[in-house]
């Protein structure tokens, strides 16, 4: 008996919505406000090992992921989180960067923008897979920053590919925790 060439296709369709639905299971959620910011920790482009559970304790921390040192609009990012950084830290707040580039290249990224805080080099994406933001299946994170409070819960997130918007709504949200 032969298969009817359909029955051959709803397999095939079947099979692909197993595989969607199974690596969406098996992808960390991205956190959201209000939850405990994954305890993550990663090397500064300097070699330093960097810990948020540390970093907390001290301030709070806008950890932003962004897809590549050196692109238009990671540069425009981290060039306004740059500029923002006086009044970040008038409000008790530190700007840490992370993305897939090795340390060397942040090294580059920060001398050539003239960047004053650290960027992390995730170049296994532990960092980005534990925050729910890489790409899937790529080395790349997508552009997703998150406001981590004193107390190590997430105060606020943006998930927006425009850099403009990550840093207006984090100075709003900057706002709010210190009224907080």
């Amino acid at each position: 008996m032969k298969a009817h060439p359909l029955s051959a296709i709803s397999m095939v369709a079947c099979l692909l919505f197993t595989a969607t639905v199974v690596s969406a299971q098996d992808a960390p959620a991205r956190p959201k406000a209000g939850d405990k910011a994954p305890n993550v920790t990663g090397k500064t482009e300097k070699g330093q090992t960097w810990k948020l559970d540390e970093a907390t304790g001290k301030s709070a921390v806008l950890l932003y992921f962004y897809p590549k040192d050196d692109t238009p609009g990671c540069t425009k990012e981290a060039c306004g989180f740059r500029d923002s950084l006086g009044d970040l830290q008038k409000n008790g707040v530190a700007v840490v960067g992370v993305s897939f580039d090795n340390e060397e290249s942040h090294r580059k990224f920060i001398e050539k923008h003239s960047l004053n805080f650290s960027l992390l080099a995730d170049t296994d994406g532990k960092i980005a897979d534990a925050y729910g933001v890489r790409v899937p299946g790529k080395n790349v994170a997508r552009r997703v920053s998150f406001l981590i409070g004193k107390d190590g819960r997430i105060a606020h997130v943006t998930d927006a590919p425009q850099a403009d918007v990550h840093l207006s709504e984090m100075k709003e949200a900057v706002g709010k925790l210190k009224k907080g």
